[in-house]
């Protein structure tokens, strides 16, 4: 049987609405002032709705073929000047983001947002930024560079994090599991690439991280072998 005209009518509005190709780009029937207008527009809604950082491919998906993202970006930054939000370069892409000297505010008022990173603690933090410095890199050369056992519980609370995920296997003896850094982890701590991380050797003069320790733990065999064989 035959479905009514409007069921029909209503089906097809859905169908276009679902479709990406849909989409009007270029705006050709638009002033270019006005073209641009929505373009900027089109970037800001997309970047506000987006739970991570959005990429240029993602983005260029909106706007016209030969639109340069480089400078609607900036010209939204522009805009964007005296509020209390912004749009960032991070992890790849860009995303939209309440100022930091909001930060206080926001926790103040203890509304769920979200972009809300798991709190860690001051050790969690420490070991997360060793891992960043010297991945990949195993549990037993993150004890060495501490000078104490780093714990399942604490890998597993930076796993669960988002910040942390396996990387290859140590060509130590045993084969121990190695541990990288994620996306997550620039996305939560405002980074392009682990190029933008503090100077090492500044944490070094404070006496928080030592490369050598590192090394020296890479050359010695057994160490902990049994107990890193398998993932945690």
């Amino acid at each position: 049987m035959d479905a009514p005209d409007g069921t029909k009518a209503r089906r097809g509005r859905k169908s276009r609405a679902q479709d990406p190709q849909s989409l009007d780009r270029e705006l050709a029937d638009l002033p270019a002032e006005l073209r641009w207008r929505e373009w900027m527009l089109r970037i800001e809604a997309v970047l506000f709705a987006a739970a991570s950082p959005v990429g240029r491919e993602t983005l260029s998906r909106v706007v016209g073929k030969d639109c340069s993202l480089d400078l609607l970006i900036d010209d939204l930054q522009e805009e964007l000047r005296g509020r209390p939000y912004e749009i960032v370069s991070v992890a790849g892409g860009w995303q939209h983001r309440t100022r930091p000297r909001y930060a206080e505010t926001v926790r103040a008022s203890q509304a769920p947002t979200r972009s809300a990173s798991a709190a860690l603690s001051d050790f969690e933090a420490m070991v997360l930024m060793a891992i960043a410095y010297f991945q990949p890199v195993t549990r037993a050369e993150l004890s060495r560079v501490f000078g104490k056992e780093i714990s399942r519980d604490t890998i597993a609370s930076l796993r669960n994090a988002g910040f942390l995920a396996s990387g290859p296997r140590s060509p130590t003896p045993g084969a121990p599991y190695t541990y990288v850094t994620t996306k997550q982890f620039l996305t939560a701590f405002g980074m392009q690439t682990l190029r933008d991380l503090p100077d090492i050797e500044a944490l070094e003069d404070a006496g928080l991280l030592s490369r050598q320790a590192v090394q020296t733990e890479a050359v010695e065999a057994g160490v902990e072998t049994d107990a890193e064989g398998e993932e945690p």
